[in-house]
């Protein structure tokens, strides 16, 4: 029994209305998983199969829930298999400036042209990436002069994604949910309506206001003077322009109010994160986060300071997703499309990532859980490599892989990307195909056709 199943495997809960949808959403995931960086008529082998797959986009049955809802479950099943999971929330431009597609809404800059995608990103505390619980996908409305936008705004999207978290976790009563978000989740409202569903889940986001206590003094003035509950070290991952390292903080948490605009008090816990020594040449981290839970010592806020550290999976999900799956390349000229085909990529980067992490995580858990046979197999034929005799480790399947997407195996060179997997997953999925069809020495012929073009390339 497989511990990890592929992406196809998602969507085989999808139900099947007529028999021309049956099996495509399953086989179209694969193509595109395999062929992730393509427009969909690259992604699939033949005419036919690119018909078919335009087909199920556009069929009006297919929304983007159905489509989802399969992944969805998966998801759930892997939340509630431990006590605490991380629901990172974000929001990302997808630019399609310069394409024929009708729909699209201006993004940051006016002239850009594409729609916005806000999805719930859930991951353990040990950030082992468990699935996309939900997502949507927008356009905003044309500004008009100086009057306010119409239509849907982001801070929309931050609640309701709010609420579908909540509707889970009073389901997986067994699981604490807490809600990660950056300052664009400083929102009032947001903070009002957990309240108002009596906090089903935890919220954790990073300030950007700094309100006014009703005495007159703001929140961070006072949270600053109080006394430090103590220190902790972090390990800060790579962020953009920050290179990863070992920060010292100094601790401070303080329970505070605010009116909250319907004749009532709001009362919040708000955790400030100093770092001191900082390196000569480095900015100090200053976190500011807001929380509904009471931080009553140093233990309490160190681990609720690492949980938001992990709010950098979903910044490497949306790069996965973009600059890998490469959802911004997609010709499909219709909006009806779109509706359909990032709930396919979301899940194929989400894979990705799941993948690479379990290969640092658990390095010598069996290859055989994760791939089958002709799987791993093919990475060792595209190597040149000696077939083992026993089921490799899911460490050195990986790396196998990742080499002919420009992965160095060298004694130095740390883990490979999740870049260089999706590279090499492209030649691994063709190599699959000549075996499974033509036989292995057909497919070592494959592979090594496979590594002069590669070599070719490169040169």
């Amino acid at each position: 029994m497989q511990l990890e199943a592929g992406v196809a495997d998602e969507f085989r809960a999808i139900e099947q209305d007529t028999h021309q949808r049956s099996g495509r959403g399953p086989l179209l995931a694969e193509h595109l998983e395999m062929q992730s960086g393509e427009v969909v008529s690259d992604s699939c082998r033949s005419w036919v199969e690119t018909t078919a797959a335009y087909g199920f986009l556009s069929h009006d049955q297919v929304t983007w829930e159905e489509v989802f809802s399969a992944h969805a479950q998966a998801s759930r099943v892997r939340i509630c298999q431990h006590k605490v999971v991380l629901c990172l929330q974000g929001t990302t431009e997808l630019d399609y400036k310069g394409q024929a597609m009708s729909g699209r809404g201006p993004l940051s800059y006016e002239a850009q042209r594409g729609f916005y995608l806000h999805p719930t990103y859930v991951v353990s505390p040990e950030r082992e990436p468990l699935g996309v619980i939900n997502a949507w996908t927008w356009a905003r409305a044309f500004k008009k002069s100086d009057a306010p936008r119409d239509g849907i705004l982001e801070g929309v999207r931050w609640v309701e994604s709010y609420e579908r978290i909540a509707g889970q976790a009073r389901v997986l009563l067994g699981t604490r949910h807490v809600c990660v978000g950056d300052r664009q989740s400083d929102i009032l409202t947001l903070l009002l309506k957990a309240r108002q569903l009596e906090y089903p889940v935890d919220y954790l986001v990073r300030c950007q206001h700094s309100r006014v206590l009703p005495e007159g003094e703001k929140w961070w003035g006072r949270v600053a003077a109080a006394s430090p509950l103590g220190r902790v070290f972090l390990d800060v991952p790579i962020g953009q322009g920050r290179k990863a390292r070992v920060v010292e903080l100094e601790v401070r948490a303080g329970r505070v109010s605010v009116p909250d605009r319907q004749g009532g008090m709001l009362y919040v816990t708000c955790l400030l994160a100093n770092e001191v020594n900082a390196p000569r040449g480095y900015k100090p981290v200053c976190w500011r986060l807001l929380t509904n839970r009471t931080v009553s010592g140093l233990a309490e806020a160190a681990e609720m300071l690492g949980w938001y550290c992990s709010r950098r999976e979903i910044e490497l999900f949306f790069a996965v997703l973009k600059e890998g799956c490469r959802v911004e390349r997609l010709e499909l000229g219709d909006t009806r499309y779109l509706q359909c085909a990032p709930a396919l990529y979301v899940v194929i980067a989400w894979r990705i990532n799941r993948l690479m992490r379990l290969g640092r995580t658990q390095p010598d858990l069996s290859a055989g859980l994760v791939f089958d046979a002709d799987e791993w197999r093919a990475a060792y034929l595209l190597n040149k490599r000696a077939m083992p005799k026993a089921v490799p480790t899911l460490n050195e399947v990986l790396r196998l892989i990742a080499r002919p997407g420009g992965f160095f195996t060298r004694r130095h060179d740390s883990e490979p990307g999740p870049r260089t997997l999706w590279l090499g997953f492209k030649q691994l999925a063709t190599c699959v195909d000549r075996m499974r069809h033509a036989g292995p020495l057909e497919a070592e012929r494959m592979a090594t056709s496979l590594q002069v073009g590669t070599q070719a390339g490169a040169a």
